[in-house]
């Protein structure tokens, strides 16, 4: 396994976990603040979807 796929992995947990995290909080802010991050770290993992299948080409 390389460093950007443990990265993706990583990723992927961690948007799981705050997805979960947000849907479980009864805290507003807080909600939206875990839902937020989740979808900061999808979004770092479609990139690094796209530099692997990049990579992975060449």
């Amino acid at each position: 396994m390389t460093d950007l796929e443990a990265k993706l992995e990583r990723f992927e947990t961690l948007a799981a976990e705050c997805d979960l995290i947000g849907k479980l909080t009864t805290d507003g802010a807080k909600r939206e603040l875990y839902l937020r991050l989740a979808f900061h770290y999808r979004e770092l993992v479609d990139d690094l979807r796209t530099v692997l299948a990049t990579k992975n080409a060449a």
